[in-house]
């Protein structure tokens, strides 16, 4: 139960930490990344507290990771007007999509050793 737990405490907590002008919209954002479990369906028993989600579930697989590392580090290299400005609506959306996901997989990695 701590581990769904964290999987809204800790996005929350990058929101309000990195993203303060705009938590309320960062951080759901990156609670809707854990749609990414829908792949937990495909298994078979659909939960087993003993499995590792990471290198098992078809989104949790390495190459999926580094798509999620690059939806995160990417938009920071868009276009934008003068170098303080903030990044673009569809870019902040990518960028918090990433980061949501990388949450998410750090956290069921974690979970892998306990």
């Amino acid at each position: 139960m701590i581990h769904i737990a964290l999987h809204f405490i800790v996005p929350l907590l990058a929101a309000v930490t990195f993203y303060s002008g705009r938590w309320q919209s960062a951080v759901m954002i990156m609670i809707a990344t854990m749609l990414v479990d829908i792949d937990h369906l495909l298994a078979d028993p659909v939960y087993d507290p003993e499995r590792c989600s990471i290198g098992f579930h078809p989104l949790h697989t390495l190459p999926a990771i580094a798509i999620y590392a690059a939806l995160f580090v990417l938009p920071m290299f868009w276009r934008r007007k003068d170098a303080a400005e903030d990044l673009q609506p569809s870019a902040r959306v990518i960028h918090l999509v990433g980061l949501g996901l990388l949450i998410h997989m750090a956290l069921d990695w974690v979970d892998c050793f306990t």
